[in-house]
């Protein structure tokens, strides 16, 4: 079936200690010790497993090996958020047990359930039919919008994260990431860095932000059109929503050769929307205005694709990256780079 999760042999640098694990979950859990794992296959952050233990099935998340950047990898954050979450309208995994005992698999991870369904990594959604590409598409705008009405104080989150200068420290935030990660100099990242410390928006929105909003990270019902899981909370925060949409917005902007977008596709043919129609449903079930600068929030949201692809490509040459192709974006962050300047320059 389109879109179904693949799953792999545990990579040799994403291993576990397996009887450790099984006896951690027999003793929080009762049943069965023997455990089948397997590791999902995409995703470049926290190595994701699939744990099936008798008749259950359970996904696990930890934090990856090696050196780390600080506030990376925030797995207890990623639990938090989808705790609170579990009875808003936003459709979230169970959470089961988080550890932070790294005696037991070496780094702190946590369980969640497993949702059964689809998940896309062609954001052309091959082997769907056009009407069906328009409802997933309306689905993911719809729980995205369903995230940012929701009052982070009324479930319990109002210390997940400031409620002010979000765009600045975030600006300042994957500035340093990026130097931090760095491996070649490249002098057009610079030239993004200073043209977002530059333009600042004064519009401060706040809503909980999902940070990494986009079609691969989501569920979809094995035959239904409609998200029934959100995923990969890593980057969550407190912060202004068009962070969220304008990231969400990318794959309109960026050209195919990007494996991020489909700028040069006949997308209307297959049933996506246009970039302006999304953004005016997502603005209908939000209510009133957007607010803020557009075109800042794309610049800032493909400066921040990029600084992370550089952060991937980093712990790929150190041997830690999480998904085997992690050393094949070595050029994409350049490009999107590229992309970032291009768009920041517009209309200047």
């Amino acid at each position: 079936m389109s879109g179904m999760p693949q799953l792999v042999d545990v990579l040799p640098n994403s291993r576990i200690d397996e009887q450790a694990l099984a006896a951690f979950m027999t003793e929080h859990l009762g049943g069965a010790r023997t455990l089948d794992i397997h590791q999902f296959q995409g995703g470049q952050s926290n190595p994701t497993y699939h744990v099936r233990r008798g008749d259950a099935e359970y996904v696990l998340r930890k934090r990856p090996r090696g050196t780390l950047l600080p506030g990376a990898h925030a797995i207890n954050r990623e639990f938090a958020v989808q705790q609170a979450l579990k009875d808003s309208d936003v459709p979230v995994a169970e959470m089961i047990l988080f550890c932070e005992d790294e005696s037991i698999l070496g780094e702190a991870f946590y369980l969640m359930e497993h949702v059964p369904g689809r998940v896309f990594t062609d954001r052309l959604l091959g082997g769907c039919s056009v009407a069906e590409r328009a409802a997933i598409y309306d689905s993911m705008n719809q729980v995205l919008a369903a995230l940012h009405n929701i009052d982070f104080r009324s479930v319990g989150l109002e210390g997940f994260g400031r409620a002010d200068t979000y765009v600045a420290r975030q600006v300042s935030r994957w500035s340093r990431n990026y130097r931090a990660s760095q491996v070649r100099d490249l002098p057009v990242m610079q030239e993004v860095i200073t043209w977002l410390e530059a333009h600042v928006p004064a519009d401060d929105q706040t809503t909980i932000v999902h940070g990494d909003y986009r079609i691969g990270n989501l569920v979809f019902h094995p035959a239904e059109p409609r998200v029934v899981a959100v995923l990969d909370w890593e980057l969550s925060t407190i912060g202004h929503p068009l962070a969220d949409l304008a990231y969400n917005c990318l794959p309109w902007r960026l050209p195919t050769s990007t494996q991020r977008g489909f700028a040069d596709e006949d997308f209307r043919a297959l049933g996506i929307p246009s970039e302006a129609d999304y953004v005016e449903a997502y603005r209908r079930r939000r209510g009133g205005s957007l607010g803020g600068d557009w075109r800042y929030f794309l610049t800032f949201a493909m400066f921040r694709s990029a600084a992370i692809l550089a952060g991937v490509y980093r712990r790929a040459l150190d041997g830690n990256a999480s998904d085997a192709r992690g050393l094949m974006v070595g050029q994409l962050f350049e490009t999107i780079a590229h992309h970032a300047w291009e768009t920041a320059s517009d209309g200047e």
